[in-house]
């Protein structure tokens, strides 16, 4: 069970546990108005990564396999968020704009 959403989306209820998968916190938003259950940083991009994608529709396949791999070499957090979503809701909270192309896509497609 896992879903992903913006972190400036209103949190709900049926949320589940909130966990927010960026490696920076996101702009304009306070700590305790994100209702995190955790900010699991370590499974965001490498920074080399995130810096090479810059949000370009047009590297995200390349981005795409590479963070798959740094993902598939980080499968502790991996199975971490495996075992989370099988007892619960996981909502997976990214800040970028495109909702097409950001880290949370890749990462949802791997715990599917």
């Amino acid at each position: 069970m896992v879903r992903i959403k913006r972190i400036y989306d209103p949190p709900a209820p049926e949320d589940g546990k909130r966990i927010l998968v960026d490696r920076l916190w996101p702009r304009g938003i306070a700590r305790d108005e994100a209702r995190l259950h955790e900010w699991l940083k370590e499974i965001a991009p490498g920074n080399e990564l995130r810096k090479q994608f810059c949000h370009d529709p047009e590297r995200w396949e390349e981005f795409r396999a590479s963070y798959r791999r740094e993902l598939e070499a980080n499968a502790e957090l991996l199975d971490r968020l495996r075992k989370l979503a099988r007892e619960e809701m996981v909502t997976l909270l990214y800040a970028a704009k495109d909702e097409e192309h950001n880290n949370a896509v890749v990462l949802e497609e791997m715990l599917r």
